[in-house]
């Protein structure tokens, strides 16, 4: 290999939202048009920039050469975890787990490490931000001593790389991405030049043992990790680590994933102990839920190939200062507009001169058009001030036309609700089929007005 060699550098500009380059500083960003984001970041303009591939000593090789089998994946014991990755670690893997500051990052990631040096092998945990002393009182506090199990305190990649090399590690966390360094840029820590580098030898690290590393990455505050686009392009997965930090539950969600499916989310309770797996989230997201309210109705959601249950919330009310307010958590806020626009020109309800706010307790995230007919009810029942039936479910997609549409997996959608205890289930007309013995009464509405007569009436 040969080393970073400079004879002359030069000054560039990188944003640090999404990796853009400029050759001078502005306020704003010219790619995504972010403010104040582009910092100054020293290059080599001549030099040599010679680097080592992920596989050294590599060759062409037919893609059908049988010789070659897919590695096992291995099994963390955490089957939520093991599920949002698609079945588990995949060896030579390279995986970005990111989330708010106190979220639980380095709880989750050294639960993990723990149960991996459990069922055999050893496991490396690098913290470049903590003292050993630190990381030990949390393993203590979470149970997680093993002797398999090695701590090192170290923020220098080469010397990193030179001990998971020598230690015939199955499993290596690198806690935080932002906090290691390579000295072959003068940048900062933190950097984008430097985040980019490190990734970088991690990933030909990872590839070429092969071992799955995992990288910590702190997020701005804007909610994105720091060189975002960068990072994601170099990662084989990315995780993010989800939850209000003033309540226990935690929600793990992968957003690229090249070993399996990014709809599957992990959930999880933080307790004094650690974080805990939920195994039936949908008791958790209808635990607290209000009994003879309006604005509430239940969503049999479809997570990966799981059916969750969420309640989705609506509450309308008359605006007193001055423009309506329109807040939606949970739900993408164009979603409910295009929702509000057709209950106002199909079904002749005005929302002009109203507030309106729309939420999906327990902080779940919905990003399938399923949700539509769980919202539209939820907003007509509040608009209406009418309660709709504890015991009933929606779901569908609905169009500008105020046509319902159908969803995929209505069947295991329906007879998730049937398991806990619901009895009706207003669905689109297309899903019709293979819904006999599906446990509870379905009703059909081919268009949103059909289904808002059958909520009322009921």
């Amino acid at each position: 290999m040969v080393g970073w060699r400079m004879s002359k550098v030069k000054t560039t500009y990188v944003c640090q939202a999404c990796g853009a380059m400029s050759s001078r500083w502005q306020g704003k960003c010219p790619e995504c048009e972010d403010w104040n984001t582009l910092v100054e970041e020293a290059v080599a303009e001549e030099g040599s920039h010679r680097r080592p591939g992920l596989i050294e000593g590599s060759a062409p090789t037919p893609i059908t050469d049988a010789s070659i089998t897919m590695p096992e994946r291995l099994s963390t014991g955490l089957r939520e975890f093991d599920r949002v990755l698609g079945g588990g670690v995949v060896p030579g893997s390279l995986t970005l787990v990111g989330g708010d500051p106190g979220i639980g990052k380095s709880t989750l990631m050294l639960q993990v490490s723990h149960d991996l040096a459990q069922r055999g092998g050893r496991v490396l945990y690098v913290s470049g931000e903590e003292s050993f002393n630190q990381t030990r009182l949390r393993a203590e506090r979470l149970g997680a001593l093993h002797e398999n199990l090695l701590l090192l305190t170290e923020t220098s990649v080469s010397t990193i790389a030179k001990h998971v090399r020598q230690g015939d590690y199955r499993f290596v966390v690198i806690d935080s991405i932002q906090a290691v360094y390579t000295s072959q840029l003068p940048a900062a820590p933190g950097s984008v030049g430097q985040v980019r580098e490190c990734a970088n030898e991690f990933l030909r690290l990872a590839k070429g043992l092969p071992v799955p590393v995992f990288l910590v990455g702190h997020v701005t505050k804007d909610g994105s990790i720091a060189g975002p686009r960068l990072l994601e392009h170099l990662v084989d997965t990315v995780l993010y680590f989800e939850g209000e930090g003033r309540q226990s539950l935690r929600i793990l969600r992968a957003v690229k994933n090249r070993f399996g499916s990014t709809n599957e989310i992990g959930v999880f309770e933080m307790r004094g102990s650690g974080l805990h797996e939920v195994q039936n989230p949908s008791a958790l997201f209808l635990d607290e839920r209000p009994q003879g309210v309006s604005g509430s109705v239940v969503l049999p959601a479809m997570e990966g190939t799981r059916p969750v249950l969420v309640e989705v919330q609506a509450l309308v009310g008359d605006a007193h200062a001055g423009s309506p307010r329109r807040t939606v958590t949970g739900m993408n806020p164009n979603r409910i507009s295009l929702l509000l626009a057709v209950l106002e020109k199909r079904a002749g309800m005005h929302f002009a001169d109203r507030d309106i706010f729309v939420n999906v307790a327990g902080g779940v995230r919905l990003d399938e058009p399923a949700a539509d007919m769980a919202a539209a009810l939820a907003l007509v029942s509040s608009y209406l001030e009418k309660p709709f039936p504890a015991q009933m479910a929606a779901f569908g997609e609905v169009g500008l036309a105020g046509e319902v549409r159908a969803v995929d997996m209505p069947r295991q959608r329906a007879a998730e609700a049937a398991k806990f205890g619901f009895t009706r289930c207003i669905l689109p007309k297309g899903c019709a089929g293979g819904m006999e013995d599906a446990g509870l009464d379905c009703l059909y509405a081919g268009a949103l007005i059909e289904a808002i007569e059958q909520a009322v009436e009921e």
